[in-house]
């Protein structure tokens, strides 16, 4: 089925690098050579949190590589800039991407720019090799501890 937010034929994405997707798991094929993926992330980084009138973004301080990603299938490290959820009306999906055509609840979404091929994250925006996103599909469950953080801060950002 095509995401709620992609019923229109005016909206429905095109390209074969265009969000959102439907990953198969039939169809996953494991990489033996795929390094790991290395996460390092320094809170202090953290900016602020605003509305952006459909959602909202932590946004941190990018212009040093305290928090970054490195390994997996990146060729450089990438700088967080931002991250932001993606979620629903209603628990049956708000997920931008599904897994076998099942939606989750909703998902979150960590914003990367190549610092070291791009000189600002507007330009790596343009660019193919310029973002990596690490997208985490949420469930319904027990309490967070970070992510209810996060929660607490939101009635702090009510208007864009």
């Amino acid at each position: 089925p095509v995401h709620p937010l992609w019923q229109s034929p005016l909206t429905v994405p095109g390209g074969t690098r265009q969000s959102p997707i439907n990953i198969q798991w039939r169809d996953s094929v494991y990489d033996p050579f795929l390094k790991p993926l290395k996460i390092s992330y320094d809170p202090t980084t953290c900016l602020h949190i605003w509305n952006n009138g459909y959602s909202f973004l932590v946004e941190f301080d990018d212009s040093t590589d305290r928090s970054i990603i490195v390994g997996g299938p990146l060729e450089n490290q990438y700088r967080l800039k931002q991250f932001h959820f993606h979620w629903g009306a209603i628990n049956e999906w708000g997920s931008e991407h599904t897994v076998d055509s099942k939606f989750y609840p909703a998902e979150l979404h960590l914003v990367h720019w190549n610092a070291v091929a791009y000189p600002t994250f507007e330009e790596a925006v343009m660019e193919g090799d310029g973002l990596a996103v690490i997208g985490v599909f949420l469930k319904l469950g027990a309490q967070h501890e970070g992510l209810q953080a996060v929660v607490d801060a939101l009635p702090a950002v009510k208007h864009k």
